[in-house]
Parts: C-alpha cells; sequence; structure tokens
C-alpha cells in the first residue's frame, strides 16, 4: 500500500527535520539550499518529501540556484509534485533574490574597471535564456547616468539603430557608453555581428566625440571585455 501524499507534508515529519523548525532553531544560514526550496512547495508527492523532491530539482538544474532561475512555470511542473502554484513560489523567490542582488549594487554607479560592469550588469543578465543589448551612459566622472535595454533576442547589426542610441546619449548629456550584451550558451568569444556592431557604434561615436569605452559580454559567471583584450 502507499503512503499517503500528506505523510510527506513538512508539518507530519518529526521536529528534527522540519526546515521551518531548523530554520528558527539554528538560523537561515543551516539550511541547505533543498531545505528552503521545501519551505517554499510545503509537501512533495507520493514518493519523495518536499526536500527530495527540490533535492531532485536541483540536481536537474546542476545544483545551481542561477541555473533553476532559468527554468520556467512549464519546465517546473515536469516533476512531479510541483503544479502552477509551486512553480509561481520558486520563480517569485528565486527573482527576488535576483532583484536582491541588482539592489546591493545600485551604489556602484562609477565605472573603473570592466569588473565594475560585469558585477553591475551579472544581475539583470547572467540569469537570462536570450540574448539583450544594453546600453551604458556615462558622463565625464565615468558615473553611469542612465541605462537600457536596446534590443532582445539575437543580436544583430540591423537591429542596432545608431541615430536612436545617440540621440538618447546627446538627450542625457553623455559623453562615453559603454555595450553590454549576454551570451546564454556561456560562449565568452565575441561573434563577428558582436565586433561589427561595436565597430558601427564607434564610429558613430568618434563624429560626435562620444566614446565607446567598452563592449562587455556577460555569461552566467564570468565576462569578455573588449577593452581589456584590446579589440576595440
Amino acid at each position: 500500500m502507499k503512503p499517503s501524499s500528506k505523510s510527506f507534508s513538512i508539518k507530519n515529519w518529526s521536529e528534527g527535520d522540519r526546515p521551518r523548525e531548523k530554520l528558527i532553531h539554528k538560523g537561515k544560514s543551516s539550511l541547505s539550499d533543498a531545505e528552503l526550496l521545501a519551505i517554499l512547495i510545503g509537501s512533495g508527492n507520493r514518493e519523495e518529501s518536499a526536500v527530495e523532491l527540490c533535492k531532485r530539482i536541483l540536481h536537474a538544474s546542476e545544483n545551481s540556484l542561477q541555473k533553476l532561475a532559468k527554468f520556467n512555470l512549464s519546465q517546473l511542473q515536469d516533476f512531479k509534485g510541483i503544479g502552477e502554484a509551486k512553480a509561481i513560489s520558486i520563480i517569485a523567490a528565486l527573482e527576488i533574490g535576483n532583484r536582491r542582488g541588482a539592489e546591493s549594487v545600485k551604489e556602484l554607479n562609477k565605472i573603473s574597471t570592466s569588473k565594475d560592469v560585469f558585477t553591475i550588469m551579472h544581475p539583470f543578465l547572467g540569469d537570462l535564456d536570450h540574448e539583450q543589448f544594453w546600453i551604458l551612459m556615462l558622463n565625464n566622472s565615468n558615473k553611469i547616468i542612465y541605462k537600457y535595454p536596446l534590443s532582445k533576442g539575437g543580436i544583430t547589426s540591423t537591429m542596432v539603430d545608431t541615430r536612436l542610441v545617440y540621440k538618447s546619449a546627446l538627450a542625457h548629456g553623455s559623453t562615453a557608453l559603454i555595450l553590454v550584451h549576454n551570451h546564454p550558451s556561456g560562449t565568452l568569444q565575441p561573434s563577428q555581428a558582436d565586433k561589427t556592431i561595436t565597430q558601427k557604434l564607434k564610429n558613430a561615436g568618434d563624429l560626435l566625440d562620444i566614446k565607446i569605452l567598452d563592449h562587455i559580454i556577460v555569461t552566467e559567471k564570468t565576462y569578455f571585455s573588449f577593452a581589456d583584450e584590446g579589440i576595440l
């Protein structure tokens, strides 16, 4: 006889095995990623406890919360015991973590190195499953005065309207730009399209005395800088 799914509910576990009680008595840092996710979903399925189910979900994402954050509703619901409500809870929690990361770098708005750009932009781009191309506008002190996503999806030179880029730069009083986009595949090397876009915007900027300081390619864990590599 199969055990009832209710027996796998956290409230039916022994007190020492309950993630909520563990958090209360030992603190949040004592919980594993699987235990934290188990608190979110509350119960597992007929064969697995919530923690066991969450361990399996994490295993499918290579035990990486960053990779788990790329899962959509449909992918999460492929796991037995994860319905729409639980999938939404997981996605919402991971997005809160992502926004917390973005908030923590708001004060870092002066660019000194390529790593500064990566630190600022990784919360926006690191977890995406599609490409986005951003423009950072800087003043004479290399402080970011405005940033915005120029395009989404695959990047080609036809998707970049140079006139609009520099119209916006002039409107914001920008004296320099930094180009940023992500490679969801994890590939660090710039494509020919990446190089073409960079040169196209650089040539236009030279005429307007607005410098392209760098073009940063962001991946899940690291970055590539055109300026650092001497190809700008």
